[in-house]
């Protein structure tokens, strides 16, 4: 097999003239006769039986050419595009030009990765969140442990509040007339929710237990029944019980209750490490997608369209995993959603041409500031793969070629330039 010619006829389209020695044709015609031979019936020989010279010469010389190029077609453009040096993202079109029994010749349209610019991606200013964790921080975090550990007890010595929650019957009347679906008994609101239409738990506050009074209301224009759109209404409500949510206090006894620490000084302590941690976590995070959206802006290239597309449906893909791991597939998801595959594509586009152009940008700068991993860092890469599927180091060598490893790495290390090199405020 060898390259004829590679050609640029559009941008990041070349087109690629390849040629198939007679050697290698023949043997790809010999395994697709093994393969087909049995299917074709010949007077006088039992199917699969009939020899190949006799199959050839009722059926044409040429009977098993097409095939037998379909399967060389694949390794051979490989080859082609390798000695072109050309990285082939999707195959346009494919031509033979020449068959023989000495070999044959295609042509292979084929559009590849782009050669894009990128400048000025040393010294990006950015401005890196604040992990500096304050007294405030600390106290909202116990206010939300405080919040999971309350428990709802009955008022009865004062009136109803927005944030307590009530038990109500209530019957609503339109014209008069009492309207489907707007009785209900011993319903508990949570008033201020905004669970009901404007006015009504506002209209609640103020009532003590045992209360039975009418509230008016006006039902919104947007709202869903049609019979009720922009209709005054009149409900009948009976006061059953309030309810009041009450927080643990704070001591000794509280921190014991809802963590391994022994006193509250202790327990702020922590409270505090845990905080630092998760908003350094998210500064980095921040940092990370700020020099990100900084790089892509300098990305200078036309990219083919395709490459977001590939991006996209592995996007997809991973997606289908992690649905399978949860217990449901790709397609009873979009059932549920009601979203075809179509709209989900096109729901992963943006993030598609984000990761493209990232990954784009930093290969070329990868390439500029010559970074190549150490073999001590392949190594340690194939070492912790090796960890996280559960298998040797030498099975996953086997299976993920090195210069897959070392593009993923180059990858990494050209991130850590850019943010080594970053300017940090």
């Amino acid at each position: 097999m060898a390259l004829k010619s590679s050609n640029l006829t559009a941008t990041n389209t070349y087109e690629v003239e390849v040629e198939v020695d007679g050697k290698t044709f023949m043997e790809a015609v010999a395994k697709v006769f093994k393969k087909q031979a049995k299917k074709l019936a010949v007077p006088g020989f039992r199917k699969g039986k009939a020899p190949r010279a006799i199959i050839e010469k009722m059926y044409g010389e040429d009977v098993f050419y097409d095939d037998a190029m379909q399967d060389c077609y694949p390794e051979a453009l490989d080859e082609a595009c390798e000695a072109a040096g050309l990285k082939v993202i999707t195959v346009t079109g494919l031509e033979a030009t020449h068959v023989a029994k000495e070999g044959f010749t295609f042509k292979a349209t084929v559009v590849v990765e782009p050669e894009i610019e990128i400048k000025d991606y040393d010294g990006i200013e950015v401005e890196k969140l604040s992990t500096e964790v304050t007294e405030e921080m600390i106290d909202e975090e116990i206010d939300r442990v405080r919040e999971r550990n309350s428990r709802m007890i009955t008022v009865e010595d004062r009136a109803a509040e927005n944030g307590d929650t009530v038990v109500i019957d209530f019957e609503g009347f339109c014209d008069g007339e009492a309207f489907e679906g707007g009785k209900a008994e011993e319903y508990n609101l949570e008033l201020g929710s905004g669970n009901f239409i404007p006015g009504f738990e506002e209209q609640i506050v103020g009532h003590n237990t045992g209360d039975e009074f009418d509230i008016d209301v006006k039902f919104p224009e947007e709202y869903q029944a049609e019979n009720l759109k922009g209709k005054d209404a009149v409900f009948k409500i009976k006061l059953h019980e309030i309810k009041t949510k009450e927080l643990p206090e704070v001591d000794d006894d509280f921190v014991k209750d809802v963590s391994e620490k022994d006193t509250v000084a202790e327990y702020r302590d922590e409270l505090k490490e845990q905080i630092a941690k998760r908003l350094e976590s998210e500064s980095e995070r921040d940092l990370d997608d700020k020099l990100t959206n900084a790089i892509i802006e300098k990305v200078e290239g036309e990219i083919p369209e395709q490459m977001y597309d590939r991006e996209a449906q592995n996007m997809v893909r991973e997606m289908d995993m992690r649905l399978r791991q949860q217990g449901m597939d790709f397609d009873t998801y979009m059932k549920y959603t009601g979203m075809d595959a179509n709209a989900v594509l096109e729901m992963y586009k943006p993030e598609a041409q984000r990761r493209v152009k990232m990954r784009l940008a930093l290969e070329k700068i990868a390439e500029l500031e010559k970074i190549e991993p150490t073999e001590e860092e392949i190594n340690a890469e194939y070492d912790k793969m090796a960890q996280a599927y559960n298998m040797e180091a030498d099975k996953v060598k086997e299976i993920i070629p090195v210069d897959s490893i070392k593009e993923d790495l180059g990858v990494q290390l050209a991130m850590k330039h850019i943010k080594d090199n970053a300017v940090i405020k």
